[in-house]
């Protein structure tokens, strides 16, 4: 079994590169999670949690493929020929929307379309990507394959951060544990 000493110099190793990235993830899951939190979409989804949906199983497809149908005419001519990347539709809530999430004729993404989906009517058109930004910075993803390689390999030496941490204070634990009792045994 390694040494306290082989566990401290590695700790200390890992640990001045990993507390740069530890900041660097600690901040921009913050405002990940600032945005999540504050977000127009996340306060839909609270306010529409406790509800039930009038569209069941059993009903007729009529119940939304006709607002389907009526966004899809609108969204042709609101954007004629666009790549429709994928179709939401949202029944529950006291408004209703059918989203359209529109791509880019040259591929990515472009932006989305929200209809009313009780009457199909064009609601409004906003961006559109696939992941926020912030979310692919906070994975490494905006930096590439590299990126997220490297968060991967920056998550592994947080990983060994802690367990090598976890270690040094196991063993300074039941070496200072002598004549202590209760929880001074475990804080020292």
């Amino acid at each position: 079994m390694p040494t306290p000493a082989f566990w401290r110099q590695w700790h200390r190793w890992i640990g001045a590169p990993a507390a740069l990235f530890l900041a660097f993830a600690a901040f921009t899951g913050v405002i990940v999670a600032g945005v999540e939190f504050f977000g127009e979409d996340e306060a839909t989804r609270e306010a529409n949690r406790k509800l039930v949906s009038a569209v069941t199983t059993s009903s007729a497809s009529s119940a939304w493929s006709g607002s389907l149908d009526q966004a899809l005419v609108v969204a042709a001519k609101e954007a004629p020929n666009a790549p429709i990347d994928k179709v939401a539709i949202e029944l529950k809530g006291t408004a209703p929307v059918i989203t359209l999430y529109l791509g880019a004729p040259t591929g990515g993404e472009d932006r989305r379309l929200v209809f009313d989906a009780r009457t199909g009517a064009f609601l409004k058109s906003a961006e559109y990507a696939d992941k926020p930004f912030i979310n692919r910075v906070h994975s490494g993803e905006a930096f590439g394959d590299g990126g997220l390689v490297f968060a991967m390999v920056w998550g592994l030496a947080l990983l060994a951060l802690t367990v090598s941490g976890f270690l040094l204070y196991w063993r300074l634990a039941a070496a200072n544990k002598q004549g202590r009792t209760g929880l001074k045994r475990w804080f020292f």
